[in-house]
């Protein structure tokens, strides 16, 4: 990692919460929520996505709802889409497989709370593509976190050793 860079600290920062939003799309997160465990949460996270497809705030509903209903594909959509959003704003032009060194002290400058929540979420896409059994596509994610957070603050070290115990157990299991 980038000498001096605390990918934890909090600072003055604000947060992707924090960020105004139309008193509409706050509506119908709103109503999403108290309809939570219920099919009518999507149609209101869906019309808050179209209304504000930028809006970390939505993107963060639409993860979680999708996250919790077990709809694993869907919620990758969205973290896909988040990581677009958020690579665009750090002006990462690879996007995330681009961040090096380099590219996290210059995304750093421009927004240290929008870097770790860049990272969160390519973590959270990582772990989604570990429960889709994609597991070489969840190490490459891990591995490019790991490789700026060289002292783990985001946690990454245990997901890495977990797909490396599941891919040896598939290989002892071919050779057997």
């Amino acid at each position: 990692m980038a000498e001096g860079i605390d990918l934890l600290e909090v600072g003055e920062e604000s947060l992707y919460f924090d960020e105004p939003c139309a008193p509409e799309v706050d509506a119908l997160i709103a109503q999403a929520a108290q309809h939570y465990a219920e099919a009518a949460a999507e149609p209101c996270l869906l019309r808050a996505y179209f209304l504000a497809p930028e809006q970390l705030s939505v993107l963060v509903a639409l993860y979680r709802y999708y996250f919790y209903q077990h709809r694993m594909a869907d919620a990758l959509l969205v973290a896909e889409r988040a990581l677009e959003v958020t690579a665009r704003r750090l002006h990462l032009p690879g996007g995330w497989s681009s961040l090096g060194h380099v590219a996290l002290g210059e995304a750093v400058m421009r927004s240290m709370g929008l870097l770790r929540f860049h990272l969160l979420v390519l973590k959270g896409s990582a772990v989604i593509l570990l429960r889709l059994e994609r597991l070489d596509e969840a190490r490459l994610r891990l591995t490019r976190i790991a490789e700026v957070d060289e002292r783990d603050a985001l946690g990454v070290a245990p997901l890495l050793a977990l797909i490396a115990a599941r891919q040896e157990q598939a290989a002892a299991e071919v050779s057997h």
